[in-house]
């Protein structure tokens, strides 16, 4: 038998090529073990060994174990759905683990899995535990596998075995009466499971796609201990709570109608304020810093889309061509060919450079109806979209303007912890090596000369240039990836870029794609749930309630309405026949910011009684003050 080398805690072993995990442990002395590390990728204790290499042992309460638990709770769910719905009417697709636990894919003939069967389902998993079965791994030819699964009418696995390549090995798990198809790793049995719950549930395509059946998906969280999961439940409360579908529903922000079509907002009058704000504040921002503000057309000859390379490699995310004069024009996916189109409507000099065009360009993209997501994931949205050229010695002063405007940006938002990557040259790429040199660098001194902290991202860049990609942590704990800085060799290149220089030459200038928020849907999505809805006061379409105490109040609060509204405030008031707890609670369930409570003594002082969520209530004050406070609140984005 032919021997391999494998090293576990600084000590090597040789073994017949092929003896399971385990069995080297064994070998080794080494107990409790669940599963090891073998060259990056985690293997359970029932793996054949076949190459040599260091092994690290993973252990119950490792991060590496709890992937290997979340994969067996895959698998003790798909078991408990057959127990309770029938062996041959379900119909299991895949079941891969999650960042925070697991979810299988499965069809049940005859019954719509709803969240009311979720308690069922966990009951007999519970069971299935108890009973610990050993987890057991066979090895299949693809001939054997086929006759198996058709045997247990497992449809969706025979479609997976058909596609795994030639040169694969092809396993199956067993546990009790339940086998599965598998790649692994899984626990030695079912009694090592940690703390679950199943959570929700929702619609997928097979594979993915929209001309297959829909399955169910079912989610799972699964932890070593119940308190990291009663945590993590709770942080979910939290996150339920801070929903952006459900507070843009209340806030009257935005709405998404099937008959409009799905992945299409519609953006409703409170929403539209607010988005007015953003946008207003975008566009100053911009023309301060010597931005020039464009327009672009929502479609373009299809001639555009082949010179840009998007037909090419970007077809299956654009919707399909529509005839106009018997030539076929796309909806853009993206405003870069029209910026172009611009910079090329006339010979540009070196003196011009850099020319930094901005445009809250709307774009359209195909997504799967099974990922979209509110205002997360949309086929119509509207980025704040620039693409700057500039010469190679202007590089570097303007990657350090750019990234130090994307980050003040954020700042203004209420944003102020950050992760940035540096993404470099991947193995496939364009441009020289002096471009790449030159980018790079420019992207690195530009973090360093700001003083942050960040990671690099070593090939991760896209094969036309490196990129600066910005995360934000959210209140909740989350990151975002928000602003994008990438350099771009391909299309002034494809589009035959150039500007004359200081010799009177033609050369070819550098190209910076950018975006700071990303794209307003997404932007306000993450907003609104890093608020929990209340925004704050400078981006909120009613910044001020008037709550009069009675009708007799009524002509003062006008006043002070109009004084608001003269000074540009947005305030409304309140003059239904409420009680006035009623209407402030109403006010603050809309997460207006601030409420003015009008009264007897505030008529007669010409004052006003300020109450904010934040800082609770804040007395009497005169309204040529409170004026002045709220606009330097407005001014400095508190």
């Amino acid at each position: 038998m032919e021997k391999i080398k494998v090293e576990i805690k600084g000590k090597e072993y040789e073994v017949e090529k092929g003896t399971p995990l385990g069995k080297i442990f064994e070998l080794a002395g080494i107990k409790d073990a669940i599963g090891g590390v073998l060259d990056g990728k985690i293997i359970d204790l029932q793996t054949p060994v076949r190459k040599s290499g260091k092994i690290k042992p993973v252990y119950r309460g490792s991060k590496e174990g709890l992937e290997i638990m979340r994969h067996s709770l895959a698998h003790i769910m798909a078991q408990a759905l057959k127990e309770l719905y029938g062996p041959t009417k379900v119909h299991l697709g895949v079941g891969p683990t999650t960042e925070e636990g697991f979810y299988y894919d499965v069809e049940v003939e005859g019954h719509k899995i709803t969240e009311e069967d979720l308690p069922k389902i966990e009951q007999k998993m519970k069971e299935i535990i108890e009973r610990d079965y050993p987890i057991l791994r066979r090895e299949l030819s693809r001939e054997e596998a086929i006759k198996l699964f058709d045997k247990l009418k497992e449809k969706y696995k025979i479609d997976i075995i058909k596609e795994i390549p030639e040169d694969e090995v092809i396993s199956v798990y067993e546990q009790g009466d339940f086998i599965d198809l598998c790649k692994g790793p899984h626990l030695p049995s079912t009694g090592k499971a940690g703390a679950f719950k199943l959570t929700s549930i929702s619609g997928a395509y097979w594979k993915g796609r929209t001309d297959q059946p829909q399955l169910t998906r079912i989610y799972g969280l699964a932890f070593w201990s119940d308190k990291e999961l009663k945590e993590r439940l709770k942080f979910y409360e939290e996150v339920k709570k801070r929903d952006h579908r459900r507070l843009g529903k209340e806030l009257e922000f935005f709405t998404i109608d099937d008959n409009v079509g799905a992945g299409l907002i519609l953006w409703l009058p409170r929403g539209a304020i607010y988005r007015k704000v953003l946008e207003d504040y975008l566009r100053e921002e911009h023309l301060k810093r010597g931005y020039q503000l464009v327009y672009t057309p929502h479609v373009g000859k299809s001639k555009l889309w082949e010179t840009s390379g998007h037909l090419e490699c970007y077809k299956q995310n654009m919707f399909p061509a529509m005839k106009i004069d018997e030539e076929e024009y796309y909806v853009k996916p993206m405003n870069c060919p029209f910026h172009i189109a611009i910079y090329k409507s006339r010979v540009r000099s070196y003196k011009e450079l850099p020319l930094k065009l901005f445009e809250l360009g709307t774009v359209y993209r195909y997504e799967l109806s099974g990922v979209l997501h509110g205002l997360l994931r949309v086929r119509g949205f509207t980025q704040d979209d620039a693409h700057i050229i500039c010469t190679p010695e202007q590089v570097n002063d303007v990657i350090r303007e750019t990234l130090d405007f994307a980050l003040s940006t954020l700042k203004d938002f209420g944003f102020n912890e950050f992760k940035i990557y540096l993404s470099t040259r991947p193995e496939y790429s364009i441009g020289s090596d002096e471009q790449w040199e030159t980018s790079q660098n420019a992207l690195k001194q530009a973090i360093e000369e700001l003083g942050y902290e960040y990671e690099i991202d070593e090939g991760g860049g896209a094969f036309y240039g490196p990129k600066i990609d910005v995360k934000i942590r959210d209140a909740l704990g989350r990151m975002w990836q928000l602003s994008t800085i990438q350099f771009d060799f391909n299309l002034p290149e494809r589009f035959d870029m150039t500007y004359v220089g200081p010799d009177n030459q033609k050369h070819r200038p550098y190209m910076i794609h950018r975006a700071l928020l990303g794209s307003i849907e997404r932007f306000t999505g993450i907003l609104l749930e890093h608020y929990a809805g209340l925004l704050p006061i400078w981006l909120s379409p009613t910044q001020v309630m008037i709550v009069p105490i009675a009708d007799r109040h009524h002509e003062y609060v006008k006043k002070v309405l109009e004084t608001l509204k003269n000074e540009g405030i947005r305030a409304e008031i309140d003059l239904r026949e409420e009680r006035m707890n009623a209407k402030i609670r109403d006010a603050e369930l809309k997460k207006i910011p601030v409420i003015l409570v009008i009264g007897d003594r505030e008529v007669q002082n010409n004052t006003v009684s300020v109450r904010t969520k934040k800082e609770g209530n804040l007395g009497a004050m005169e309204l040529p003050k409170f004026v002045e406070w709220i606009k330097e609140k407005i001014k400095n984005k508190e």
